[in-house]
């Protein structure tokens, strides 16, 4: 275990790994399901990965399969998964010995992209503002439902608690069988959840950033403006395909009043590119808001925060190298700032792995399974890859061969791109001389 030690970049997927080995021992046991023996091996793993991954997919109903002590499990696997588990192991070392070492510096700055001398800091405001931010949702929700919908308190604030937690980490797991559709106009809990999606998948490099520089713009860094403006496109977008899309479409939008229609569409907007909650029902929605939704998944949310995808900034920085190279301009330029060819090259690197990944997930999964459409199977691979954990109720019907593959994906979705980015960056060299240039033919 030595040699991959040695390699911050390596040690994120080990890390992972087992996380998820120590959560499917704990969800094997009997205690965490509601009735009779334990689960299958294949539901624990499958569950454990997804918490821990944070993406919400599920093969059984989290309401009723698992008991309470399930629930709190998820919760707390959900909550390490989105806050880092080696950012848990290099605050709690921080705590303990009042110091961190170089080797400690380097593996949480290759999970949570900090600078090296700011990890111990940065680190406890990470912390602290996952906890305001969970707890001002929690009582957004917990009050909701019990004054509006009669639930004990007890009860109340612990499902606002659990659903706080699964927002603001874009986990997506909900203790409802029907997830959010029984909820589907109402402000006070769509709203706040929304929120919580969306701060979570920004990224907490942009939310301190903000923190500073919210009323200048102008201020921002070359990542934030890409991360905000970017997503402001992208969620503007998403409102717009929902809304024109399904409108009319009985079996989502179209029973609903105008306000309703508008909170709903808001709602599963957010959840699309991160969150993983649904107020509507995705088998039923049309085949052109299907492929955009799988779009936005595929992009995810911002980098450094619990939203997959290959990231809002790795779209939008090879947008602008395709505007660049059509104008035929020498440079990558985002706001009077050149962007590195090497960051361009890792850009155009995590998105055709990402491509290559939902490609082969997706041609696995078909052949694994007896009849799958395409759209479908794209959808579901798309939403493990991107640990969205949205499904069309696909998952819960595959073959266990085919589960395991959504398994791989959701690993690989959330330690992956860390992991490219990482070595990327780590294995980074320069050469003392160079090659004659030559221009194939290229299109």
């Amino acid at each position: 275990m030595r040699r991959p030690l040695q390699h911050p970049a390596r040690i994120v997927p080990l890390a992972f790994l087992c996380a998820i080995a120590v959560g499917t021992v704990l969800m094997l046991l009997p205690v965490t399901r509601e009735g009779p023996g334990g689960p299958s091996f294949v539901t624990a793993l499958f569950t454990a990965t997804s918490a821990v991954s944070v993406t919400g997919l599920t093969v059984v109903d989290t309401a009723t399969y698992w008991s309470d002590t399930g629930h709190v499990l998820i919760l707390v696997l959900a909550q390490l998964g989105g806050f880092g588990i080696l950012a848990v192991a290099t605050l709690v070392s921080l705590l303990v010995s009042q110091r961190l070492g170089l080797r400690s510096r380097l593996v949480a700055r290759a999970e949570s992209s900090l600078a090296l001398g700011d990890v111990g800091r940065v680190l406890g405001r990470i912390a602290l503002t996952m906890l305001v931010c969970e707890s001002v949702i929690a009582v957004f929700v917990a009050g909701r439902l019990w004054i509006h919908y009669d639930y004990p308190f007890g009860r109340a604030v612990w499902y606002g608690v659990f659903h706080a937690v699964q927002a603001f980490n874009n986990a997506g797991f909900a203790l409802y069988s029907d997830s959010f559709v029984r909820f589907v106009g109402d402000w006070w809990i769509c709203l706040p959840l929304a929120a919580g999606m969306a701060a979570g998948g920004l990224g907490f490099p942009v939310l301190f950033e903000l923190a500073r520089r919210l009323g200048r713009p102008a201020n921002w860094s070359t990542h934030t403006r890409l991360t905000v403006w970017g997503g402001l496109v992208l969620a503007v977008v998403g409102l717009l395909v929902f809304l024109t899309f399904e409108w009319s479409n009985p079996l989502t939008l179209g029973p609903l009043g105008v306000d309703e229609k508008l909170i709903a569409a808001i709602f599963q907007d957010m959840s699309t590119r991160a969150g993983g909650f649904n107020s509507l029902d995705f088998n039923a929605m049309n085949t052109e808001t299907t492929v955009v939704a799988i779009v936005l998944m595929f992009i995810g949310g911002g980098s450094a925060s619990t939203a997959g995808g290959i990231k809002i900034t790795t779209f939008f920085l090879l947008a602008y190298v395709i505007w660049a190279e059509v104008r035929g301009e020498p440079d990558v330029v985002i706001g009077r700032r050149r962007i590195a060819e090497t960051t361009q090259r890792q850009a155009i690197t995590i998105a055709l792995l990402g491509v290559a990944v939902v490609t082969g997930g997706t041609l696995l999964l078909i052949a694994l399974t007896d009849g799958v459409q395409l759209d479908r199977a794209l959808f579901e691979v798309t939403s493990a890859f991107a640990t969205v954990g949205l499904s069309t109720g696909l998952t819960s019907n595959l073959p266990h061969s085919a589960q395991i593959v959504l398994i791989v994906l959701m690993f690989i979705g959330r330690v992956g791109t860390i992991a490219v980015a990482s070595a990327i960056a780590l294995n980074a060299r320069t050469r003392l001389y160079r090659y004659p240039e030559d221009r194939p033919i290229v299109g």
